[in-house]
């Protein structure tokens, strides 16, 4: 299986990029790993609606331009599904299962997805209704694969 995180923005924090070092190589084991990272748009301070939208389209157009056709896309939404880690590792174990060779996990940036992004999502995914920043979310994001993993593979992990 192909696992590939396409996320809004560069990762600048050391701890972030040790922390998603450290999950990409426990996720080795099981899976190809593919992050991918698209520029995120200035936003002025007092942006107008109109500007928001403007920025989240360029955004999306960037992330849409990464995934393959044939990919089976989960967006990181506020409005998703929210799974616990057991169902998040029954969901990737399905759909390896039934013939799905690569999974693109969606992150937005500040302002989140656009509309065309979310319609060529197959699943939306939440992890909670609070919003995270874009760099946490991807550590959190892949610590929860790899558990997904050890959990599907029947092999302990803390607690």
């Amino acid at each position: 299986m192909k696992i590939t995180v396409a996320a809004v923005g560069k990762i600048k924090e050391r701890y972030f990029v040790d922390a998603l070092a450290e999950y990409s190589k426990r996720l080795s084991r099981y899976c190809k790993l593919d992050m991918i990272q698209v520029s995120d748009e200035k936003t002025p301070d007092k942006a107008s609606e109109a500007e928001e939208r403007l920025i989240k389209e360029k955004e999306g157009e960037r992330l849409l331009a990464q995934i393959k056709d044939g990919a089976y896309v989960i967006a990181l939404s506020i409005d998703g599904t929210m799974l616990d880690s057991v169902e998040l590792s029954e969901k990737i174990e399905k759909l390896g299962v039934t013939g799905t060779s690569q999974i693109v996990f969606v992150i937005g940036g500040s302002l989140g997805l656009p509309d065309q992004v979310l319609a060529r999502a197959d699943y939306k995914l939440s992890f909670s209704k609070m919003t995270f920043p874009h760099q946490l979310m991807r550590v959190i994001l892949l610590e929860q694969i790899y558990r997904g993993y050890k959990i599907s593979s029947r092999e302990p992990y803390h607690k």
